[in-house]
Parts: structure tokens; sequence; C-alpha cells
């Protein structure tokens, strides 16, 4: 599947959003504005002033959104459509053609001016349509392992991704069946 640079950096963007979720119990790692700011400052995201507390909740209202198109792939493209349609629209997204801060030319998708959020939901919003369209909406998973559960974006050529992280995750969980094997050779 070829994925262009600006789309990986909005999918990337839409991931590690979600992933602020506290999904296993945890603290919630969009706890505050400064943590709002961290999240931006990661993901390199343009065009973006002074945050509050009002930034703060409509990034939230949008991670729950993005969390629901995860949540709802495979299980029927319209409904995901519907999802991505709803966001896209409320975000106002007017595409343009922009080179800035020595990137070549690229598309954004949010409005001059737009607020954090909805710079979100039509740059990751337009970003899960692509995959949408290509019928790649599989792609949308989330980890299997039974401890993580953390969501990811499987741009892997054969579909076969299964851990958010093969050195974390995927890792674990075989030196966690190889130790299970060698103590059922053993006994």
């Amino acid at each position: 599947m070829l994925i262009n640079h600006d789309t990986r950096c909005a999918l990337d963007a839409v991931v590690d959003l979600v992933n602020t979720t506290p999904g296993d119990g945890s603290e919630d790692r969009l706890a505050d504005v400064a943590a709002l700011r961290r999240f931006v400052e990661r993901n390199v995201i343009s065009d973006i002033g002074t945050l509050g507390e009002r930034d703060l909740a409509a990034a939230r209202s949008v991670r729950a959104r993005f969390a629901e198109v995860f949540a709802t792939a495979g299980s029927g493209t319209r409904h995901t459509a519907e999802l991505l349609n709803t966001m896209i629209a409320a975000a106002g997204t007017t595409p343009r053609l922009t080179d800035h801060d020595g990137y070549d030319w690229h598309v954004h998708y949010f409005a001059p001016g737009a607020s954090l959020a909805d710079h979100l939901a039509a740059d990751g919003g337009m970003a899960l349509a692509f995959l949408v369209v290509a019928g790649e909406e599989e792609r949308l998973r989330r980890c299997e392992a039974p401890d993580c559960r953390f969501a990811f974006v499987d741009l892997s050529r054969n579909r076969s991704r299964r851990y958010c992280d093969s050195r974390t995750c995927g890792n674990r969980l075989h030196v966690a069946a190889y130790r299970a094997r060698r103590k059922e050779a053993a006994s």
C-alpha cells in the first residue's frame, strides 16, 4: 500500500492520540494542557498557537471519535464511513496546498487558523478515509497482547502485524511462550 508522507504523519498522530486513552485503567496520558502541548510537539503539528482547557476538552472529544473508528474498523465500512464523514464535516475541512517549514508541497485539510481539534479531525479523518477508500480498513488494529490493546495501523506488506510494537509486546509474548514450552518440556 502506497501512503505518502503527510498521510503517514496524520495516521501516526491519530494513533498517538488514541493511545493517550487509559484503556487499561491506567492514568490518562492527555491529562492536562502541558500533556496536550507535548503531544503537539511530539507529532510536529503545525499552525497551533496557544493551547488551553477548551483545546484539551476538544482534543479528548476527537480522541474518542478516533477510538470509535478503531473499535468499529472491520465491522462494516458503511459505519466507519459515517463516523469519518461526520468528523471531517464538523471540522470544516478546507483542502489547500502548502509548502511550509522546509517540506515540499502537500495538502492540509484544515482551514487556516483552525483549532487543534479541527486540525486533528480534518487531517486525521482524511488519512483514515484514504484507508477506507483503498479498501484497507482492516489495517486499523488493536494490539493483541492481552495487557496492552494500544491502537496501531498495520502497514506491513502482508497485513500480518499483531502487536503495537514487536520489541515490547510481541517480544514479551514470544518469550513467555518460549518459557512455557521449555517448562512443559522439562516436566
